[in-house]
This record gives C-alpha cells, sequence and structure tokens, in this order.
C-alpha cells in the first residue's frame, strides 16, 4: 500500500534522511522504531508532504505521491497523527472532529459516533476546548481527528510519549481495534515494548538510515540489532 524508495530529505540545508526505504503491505501494522533524533518524525512527515523529500519515490496505492500537498494525500487516504497533536486548542472537542471530516465514499466507516464510541472520553467532553483537555485526552483528540478523514493508511508519530502506563495500553489496545477494522499503520516509536507487541514487520532508524528491517520475531530475538540501533 506504501512504499518509499531511497529518500532523501532536509531542513534547510541539514541533510536529515539518507536513502531511507520502507515497505507497507495492506493492512498490517509496521513500526519504525529508533531514538529520539533518529529520522522518524522527518520520514513520516516526508510521506504526509510536510516535509517534501528532495530526492527518492513515496508510492501510494502504486501512484507516486511525492511532494504532493497534505490535503491533496488527505483525499487519497492517508491519514496523520504528529507526536506534536496539533490540535485547535480555542475549538471545541467537536468541532476539532467535524473540521476534519473527509467523505470518501459508501465504504466510510468514521464519524462523530464511530469516533466517540472508540474514546468514550471524547463524547463526555464534546464541548469542551481542545486546549483544556489532559495530554491523554488531546492524543484521543487527534487520533480521532485523522479517523474523521475516513483513511486507508494511518501514520501514528509517537502516540505513548508522555503518557502514564494505563493509557499507554489503552492505546495499545486502540491501535490492535484500528487493525482489526481493516486499516493500515506505520508507526514511528521510541517505546519498544509498546510497539513491538502490536506490529508485524519492524524497520529501525537510526542517524537517518535505515539500518535493519525484518519481521519483529527477528527484531526481538536479535541481540546485536539491539546493541547496534540501541534498543
Amino acid at each position: 500500500m506504501l512504499e518509499v524508495k531511497n529518500i532523501h530529505t532536509f531542513y534547510g540545508l541539514s541533510h536529515i534522511l539518507f536513502g531511507v526505504s520502507l515497505k507497507v503491505d495492506q493492512g498490517l501494522v509496521v513500526c519504525l522504531l529508533g531514538r529520539n533524533g533518529a529520522g522518524k518524525t522527518t520520514t513520516l512527515k516526508s510521506i504526509m508532504g510536510l516535509v517534501p523529500p528532495k530526492a527518492g519515490k513515496i508510492l501510494f496505492k502504486h501512484e507516486d505521491v511525492t511532494g504532493l500537498p497534505p490535503f491533496l494525500l488527505a483525499r487519497k487516504g492517508l491519514g496523520y497523527v504528529p507526536d506534536d497533536r496539533r490540535i485547535f486548542a480555542d475549538l471545541t472537542v467537536k468541532d476539532n472532529l467535524e473540521i476534519a471530516a473527509i467523505k470518501r465514499g459508501e465504504q466510510d466507516r468514521w464519524n462523530l459516533e464511530a469516533v466517540y464510541g472508540l474514546f468514550p472520553p471524547l463524547k463526555d467532553f464534546a464541548n469542551r476546548r481542545g486546549g483544556l483537555l489532559s495530554g491523554g485526552q488531546q492524543k484521543m483528540l487527534a487520533i480521532g481527528r485523522a479517523l474523521m478523514g475516513n483513511p486507508d493508511f494511518l501514520l501514528l508519530d509517537e502516540p505513548t510519549e508522555g503518557l502514564a502506563p494505563n493509557l499507554v495500553k489503552m492505546f495499545r489496545d486502540t491501535i490492535q481495534t484500528l487493525k482489526t477494522s481493516g486499516l493500515t499503520v506505520l508507526l514511528a516509536e521510541q517505546n519498544v515494548k509498546f510497539t513491538l507487541k502490536l506490529s508485524d514487520y519492524g524497520y529501525i532508524i537510526d542517524d537517518g538510515r535505515i539500518c535493519y528491517h525484518g519481521p519483529v520475531e527477528e527484531l526481538i530475538s536479535s541481540e546485536e540489532v539491539r546493541k547496534t540501533c540501541g534498543l
């Protein structure tokens, strides 16, 4: 469903990604693991068109989408949940969700009630401003907002960052539910235990380069990979 081919991405004159390649097949959860600053967020931003790569290609559903603006990628079925949430602090929960709604066809399953069903606290606080929510509730809202676009593919950046252990478990169950529903997920994380329990396949990035990839069973069993990539 998604294929990233040898991309090089820059911030100004700073070369951040060096020939990153990865592939995500439909219906899988694939993880991108690495230390803070290794290039995980930049990889997701490159895919979503927020920081277009200067070289390489990004294919989504076999179509070259390299450098397309985020709003067009959203219409094609890509959803994105940034690590810093980026909710609208002055809008209510309901408004945050409704403003992101995209109808893509008869197979659409995500609307307000579906998101409230996945995250009941959002329904309880539907008329509360986003900026008054807790960190965990804001993370729920960020994921719910992405789902309102009825994506086929979800890019999740650091969903457990700064969360209490009970919320980490809740989000693990949420991602498993999304996978069961047929959604394909690329999950960028530092939390190794959380991520490996969810994923089918893994990539490890270090200093802007993919240094290992393979089934998660191999990643778990390879002591050399853990030492080399700081896991």
